[in-house]
């Protein structure tokens, strides 16, 4: 178990730089088509959620991107938002300007106002990601592709669209691992019909018979 579970963070831990910052015409290619069946959202909700954290961004208003960190994470177009802001005006702005994208259902606006955390917080923060998600893989009880894992200042955000049990499996996890101040429950939860109506969707296209070759007898 413990091999296991060190392998799982070395993985994650390596891909956490490559996850970072994508744009919103790679992902809704290659990357949305490798993961999109193992995911409860459509192809296009994936990349509608890429593209509103790039839209996001570059509606910061110009006086508060050298005095602020921001972080915007969307998850089936409900929009988290976390970092440092220098006063409430900018934390109110930057939720306005946000609250104004297209096809955004939700916001959540978690902007501390203070100066912006260390590289060492930052590091802590993505490391404690990585033990969440490993723990999540190692759990065997629910699919880490169903979770989105943030983590800022030690408080853990999850996002998902889950039922209740998986809800429950996750925020277990999460409270249960080591470094984690607190968990910010901000998961989707859906009925057991509903998210089995998701699964099948998503993997509608495995589940087709194989094709089977014609015998003949000579």
């Amino acid at each position: 178990m413990k091999n296991r579970l060190s392998l799982s963070l070395i993985v994650l831990a390596l891909a956490m730089p490559a996850l970072q910052g994508c744009f919103p015409a790679v992902v809704a290619g290659a990357a949305v088509g490798v993961m999109s069946i193992h995911d409860r959202r459509s192809t296009g909700t994936q990349a509608d959620d890429e593209t509103t954290e790039w839209r996001a961004r570059a509606r910061i208003p110009a006086q508060y991107k050298e005095t602020s960190r921001v972080n915007f994470t969307s998850y089936n177009r409900r929009l988290l938002i976390t970092g440092e802001v220098p006063n409430e005006d900018a934390k109110s702005t930057i939720e306005a300007e946000a609250r104004r994208l297209e096809g955004v259902r939700e916001v959540y606006n978690e902007l501390v106002v203070g100066p912006i955390s260390t590289l060492g917080q930052r590091s802590n923060d993505s490391f404690i990601d990585s033990k969440v998600k490993a723990r999540l893989v190692d759990s065997n009880q629910i699919s880490a592709n169903h979770i989105k894992v943030v983590t800022e200042r030690g408080a853990t955000y999850l996002m998902g669209v889950v039922n209740e049990r998986e809800a429950k499996v996750a925020i277990s996890v999460a409270r249960t691992t080591a470094g984690v101040r607190k968990v910010v429950n901000i998961l989707e939860v859906l009925s057991d019909e509903d998210i089995r109506r998701l699964d099948e969707q998503a993997l509608g296209a495995r589940k087709t018979a194989p094709l089977t070759a014609p015998v003949e007898a000579r």
